[in-house]
């Protein structure tokens, strides 16, 4: 009878997509003869920007079974209610996206419809005032979601976090070699491949070590060893909706209390980077080289950074897309190897968790069911472009035109999915989520808002209420907003208490 069982998983790389798949496997495959090895090079650096998080790491988190005040000590990491978004829709704009929802829905409708109606009273609040994860950002307040608190915006606190990436691979890596995963140190010089099916076989080490497998996870970066050098897997460009293609980080010393959010400035040719680390702040120019050369966005960015620089520059290269087969055979890519999306939204880490969930619910035999990597490579894909679309509209919804960089993004064409939802919400305020996809309404209205796309007119329901209950309503939800912000801790003061840092 043949044998279809994997036994051997071969991750090339490491980092952060390499641990986290490493860990993952290692937790969800309760197999003593399912062996899971790591080859990894401390002579090759890793790009390590992603140090910002959205909600959906806690799910990953609590898979693992990690503490969460031990991972946040550490991983030097603060807690995020947010983002911040300074400068896009205009110069001087400022708002934030929150982890969170504004208000409550009624009869049956989000809640901006009626807020768009009592905009035009003369006791309008603004939007913000409507949401706790805003107020408490701007306030400097943290504090996790409290079940006692029933009904209360504090029961359903959503938070991410912002963290070392380097801390937090060497954190995974401690809890995968935990779980039986092998580390192995050294350079991958070749691969070879089945002579019929073209399938990886194995991969040869500079140490001259042969390494069989019979599914292999490439983590090794942009260069994609596997997926693109090996089996010529092609790439969709998006560069022409996401023009960036470079980046510069660096790490500069804290100089305050970190602030429960990150912030995105916009800049004459891209944009920058700010996240409160525990022990440090994270900052980088991501911006187009057309625009500008890699010494002016230095300077930029050295211009804007708080604080004393800790770190040497660290000049990244990149093209905005997607493998068109992120799945190819043997071969999963994971992370850059994957694909690239600025990391304007924070979501390059959750990317990496989200194939991880989804190669494991289509967790091969080794058959290699083309019908399942099909249906995990589409589904990608569609995850891929929904993220593409809400980054591109921070592009689009501006009014800048103080450079010719902005001057492309505001009158670029845009795919068609995106202009048909600014035409939606521009026409009558109307916002929908499909295929349970990453982003909700409420993201969609922040961005929306935030940068002027103002519509015409709200859902025709929203008129039902008079207008004293509504003006009632409005002014009940805002005041309960107000105090229960006014009730949590600072965020330092909540770091002190249950995880400061000891580096």
């Amino acid at each position: 009878m043949q044998d279809l069982k994997i036994r051997n998983i071969v991750i090339v790389g490491g980092g952060t997509s390499g641990w986290m798949a490493a860990a993952a496997m290692s937790k969800l495959l309760h197999d003593d003869e399912i062996r899971i090895r790591v080859i990894e090079s401390d002579a090759i650096g890793t790009v390590g920007v992603g140090e910002a998080t959205i909600p959906h790491i806690l799910y990953f988190n609590r898979l693992l079974g990690l503490d969460e005040d031990d991972f946040v000590r550490k991983t030097s990491a603060t807690f995020k209610l947010g983002i911040e978004f300074v400068n896009w829709g205009r110069i001087g704009d400022r708002y934030i996206h929150p982890f969170g929802t504004y208000g409550q829905e009624m009869e049956g409708l989000h809640f901006h419809h009626f807020w768009l109606r009592h905009a035009k009273a003369a006791t309008a609040r603004p939007l913000d005032d409507y949401c706790l994860a805003t107020l408490a950002a701007r306030a400097g307040k943290f504090q996790r979601p409290d079940p006692t608190k029933v009904n209360s915006p504090l029961s359903a606190i959503t938070y991410a976090f912002q963290f070392d990436a380097a801390l937090y691979a060497r954190y995974l890596r401690q809890f995968a070699e935990a779980h039986r995963v092998v580390r192995t140190e050294g350079k991958v010089i070749s691969v070879q491949q089945h002579g019929e099916s073209g399938f990886v076989e194995s991969v040869t080490l500079e140490s001259g070590e042969i390494v069989p497998g019979d599914l292999f996870i490439d983590c090794s970066g942009f260069r994609g060893l596997l997926i693109e050098q090996t089996l010529k897997s092609g790439f969709d460009d998006w560069s022409a909706w996401l023009p960036n293609d470079r980046a510069v980080a660096r790490a500069s010393t804290r100089i305050a209390d970190p602030v429960p959010f990150t912030r995105a400035t916009a800049k004459s040719s891209g944009w920058q980077w700010h996240i409160p680390l525990q022990s440090r702040t994270g900052n980088g120019h991501v911006y187009c080289s057309e625009h500008i050369s890699d010494e002016q966005a230095l300077e930029s960015l050295n211009a804007d950074i708080l604080g004393e620089p800790i770190s040497e520059p660290n000049f990244l290269r990149f093209k905005a897309g997607i493998r068109r087969k992120p799945w190819n055979k043997n071969v999963v890519s994971l992370g850059l190897a994957s694909g690239f999306l600025e990391p304007l939204e924070s979501t390059s880490i959750h990317l990496g968790q989200s194939a991880i969930a989804r190669l494991m619910t289509n967790f091969p035999d080794k058959k290699f069911n083309q019908h399942d990597i099909d249906y995990y490579n589409r589904r990608t894909r569609l995850e891929w472009e929904q993220i593409r679309d809400f980054i591109v509209l921070h592009y689009k919804a501006t009014e800048r035109d103080d450079s010719p960089y902005w001057n492309y993004c505001r009158t670029m064409d845009i795919p068609q999915t995106l202009a048909d939802r600014i035409a939606i919400f521009k026409e009558n305020a109307r916002l929908y989520r499909h295929d349970n996809e990453l982003f909700t309404e409420p993201s969609w209205l922040a961005v929306l808002h935030g940068q002027r796309v103002a519509p015409q007119r709200h859902h025709p329901i929203a008129d039902i209420l008079p207008d004293a209950e509504l003006e009632d309503r409005m002014e009940r939800i805002a005041a309960v907003m107000r105090t229960c912000a006014a009730r949590m801790p600072s965020h330092q003061e909540f770091i002190d208490r249950h995880c400061r840092s000891q580096a």
